[in-house]
């Protein structure tokens, strides 16, 4: 994977260069995976779960975006770059922006409009970002296998949208 997509990106309002952090990538997917399980406890509110989803989502795109050595304050553009730094196809971060929308709506005008199949699709896409946490030991740009990764349509979802759905990855071979 080369970071030409990315450096496009590099600029006022986009992206910034800062050196990987071992630590603090090592921290986000810590912190994603706590948030991403607890987000998993049905006894919590849709709303909790939903916020605990997100934010687990956006520590585990932050981490594949740290790890090449980028930076931004945009949680957006992290969703958008997942292409690049997570090999994860459009529909993971399309999945994604309606939540940042929504995140929006209920964190600043306090207009909480989750429902179950938005909270079932966010899980979906973050559980599909996850698996970039086995490579927690590598600071170098890592590509996932995306021949694993399927995209099917869900009964539930009608004629709306894609769900993510993560089988296996192959390791990564090390050099």
């Amino acid at each position: 994977m080369t970071s030409a997509e990315l450096e496009r990106l590099v600029g006022p309002g986009g992206l910034k260069r800062e050196a990987p952090s071992r630590t603090e990538f090592e921290g986000l997917v810590r912190s994603g995976k706590a948030r991403l399980a607890d987000a998993g406890k049905e006894d919590l509110s849709l709303g909790s779960r939903f916020d605990l989803a997100y934010n687990a989502a956006h520590a585990l795109a932050l981490a594949a975006l740290r790890r090449l050595g980028y930076r931004s304050s945009n949680r957006y553009l992290v969703f958008q770059a997942l292409a690049h730094t997570a090999d994860q196809p459009a529909s993971v971060w399309r999945v994604l922006s309606k939540c940042h929308e929504k995140r929006n709506l209920a964190e600043y005008e306090g207009l909480v409009d989750v429902g179950a199949r938005l909270l079932d699709d966010l899980l979906l896409a973050a559980r599909a970002v996850c698996p970039l946490s086995q490579f927690c030991h590598l600071l170098r740009p890592i590509s996932l296998n995306t021949s694993k990764i399927r995209t099917r349509r869900a009964n539930r979802m009608g004629k709306q949208g894609m769900l993510i759905s993560l089988t296996t990855t192959e390791p990564l071979n090390r050099r």
